[in-house]
Formats: C-alpha cells, structure tokens, sequence
C-alpha cells in the first residue's frame, strides 16, 4: 500500500482517530481507485465525500452538459458552469478541494463499447447512472471482471442502496430482473434527498475499502425520506441468473460443506485489493 505524507496525516487525522480505521484504513483509501458514473446530484456528491476521505483515485464518468435544472442538487457545479460538460467542472471542483487526489474526468456515458475498460481500470464502482441501460451494462461488466459495485439509486423521496459483489451476492439482474419504466426527467428531486442517498453511497464504499464497520451485502437498504422509514431487505439471489448465475453456482459449490453461511461476510472473496 502507498505510505502517507505527513500532510496527509494532519490532513486526516480526525478519521485516522476511528477505532477500527487508523492509518491502515487510510492508507487502503489512499491505494484505492474508485469509478463514479452518474456525476450528478448522487454521484458528484459521493465523489465529494470520497474525496475529502483521501481516496487515491477518482474516475468520473458523465456525457452531457450541466443543464440549470441540475443545479438544485448538484453541488461541485457553478451557476457559470450551464451548458458546459459537467464532469470536467465536478473534476475542478474536487481538485481544488484536495489537491492530493487524482481525478480523471470522462466525458462520455456509460457503452457497451467502453464499459469493459472503465470497470477493469478501477478496484470499486459506483453505480450512480441516470438510467437502467447504464446501470445493466455496468452491473454485467462487474461480473465478468470480478469488481464489486455499490449501487445506488432515487425515485422522488424514496432511494435504495445495495453491495453487489459478482457470485456472492445478488446482482442487479437478481433484485430487479424487469426494469421499472423510468424517465431520468419525469420524477420531482429534492438535493436533499439525492445528497442523503449520496453520503451513504459514499460511506458504504469507505466500508468496502478500509474494512471498517459493516457493508450492505445480500442487504438491501430501502429509504422513504418523507417519512424517515428505513428498511433492510434481503433480495432474492436467483441460482439461474443470467448474469452472474454461473458464478453464484461456483462458488456455492466450493462451500459445500463448509459451517459458514454462504450469505455471510466469512465466505467473501474477491479481487478487491484488501480484506473486505
């Protein structure tokens, strides 16, 4: 792993005080490269928080120009900043806030033609697309390349939040195998609402890297943010999944006999560069 600079140090040092953390876990934070598609009113504020938590890497990915309907939630943009393509304003932002981050900007949507590339270059993703399209494609590009993704999405007031990690968890295609008919402009959004979702996106990666805390797997987070109602749920894990059935089949094979839950933390193996 990278050792810490002394400004890191100071510059950290409040989160290096968590029992649990200490300068291992800022140090798994500082190795880590991180890919956030979305880059909105989720994603750029996920990417906020990793950032100012000393994440290595952050890989940004968004199409598009910053519209002024965007502006209620997105918080890395600027007024000045309409009709220009946000992800490079969002890698500005992050920069100037701390500087010892590498940010790589991409402005492009999430294709078939450069979802493979995307997820092999980073060690986590975080789903935080605008549509299902995006999210599918990169939910079956993590799977084949054995990347854990935190996916992250909101609906008016209400979010869910989920780890997914390729044949030891349900995938996407498992917790949602029709996809809702969703229009990313046809539903009302609080910055609120997608900021709340946003740091728990980001606090549920922190967990993923560092090991600290529990992370959400085989769990589904819902939230109602109208009436502050939280559920857990446990989503069903479908042995004849499209997408990730042959590695659910494999590894639960490997278990066989063994006194751990398969849905348990104890079994958990991937090719995340630390101990989850």
């Amino acid at each position: 792993m990278l050792q810490l600079t002394a400004k890191e140090l100071e510059r950290y040092r409040r989160q290096i005080m968590l029992s649990g953390f200490g300068e291992a876990g800022q140090k798994r934070l500082k190795s880590s490269t991180i890919l956030v598609t979305g880059v909105g009113g989720l994603g750029g504020t996920a990417a906020l928080y990793l950032a100012v938590a000393g994440v290595g890497r952050l890989i940004l990915v968004r199409g598009g120009e910053l519209r002024l309907d965007d502006m209620n939630r997105q918080i890395l943009m600027t007024d000045d900043w309409v009709g220009k393509p946000r992800v490079f304003k969002a890698k500005e932002t992050l920069e100037e806030i701390n500087p010892d981050v590498q940010i790589d900007a991409i402005c492009e949507y999430v294709t078939p033609e450069n979802v493979d590339a995307l997820v092999q270059s980073a060690d986590l993703v975080l789903d935080c697309a605008h549509n299902f399209i995006e999210r599918d494609l990169l939910n079956v590009a993590c799977v084949r390349w054995n990347k854990p993704m935190v996916e992250a999405a909101m609906n008016d007031m209400e979010a869910y939040l989920t780890t997914i990690v390729p044949g030891q968890t349900p995938c996407l295609s498992c917790i949602f195998p029709e996809k809702p008919d969703w229009d990313k402009r046809g539903f009302g959004v609080l910055g609120a609402v997608s900021g709340t979702l946003a740091c728990l996106t980001a606090l549920e990666a922190i967990k993923l890297i560092t090991g600290i805390g529990k992370p959400l797997l085989s769990q589904l987070l819902t939230m109602d943010l109208a009436t502050f109602d939280f559920a857990k749920r446990r989503p069903y894990h479908d042995p004849n999944c499209p997408v990730c059935g042959d590695k659910y089949r494999e590894i639960l094979e490997k278990n066989v006999g063994s006194d751990s839950v398969f849905s348990s933390t104890k079994v958990l193996t991937t090719n995340f560069p630390i101990s989850l």
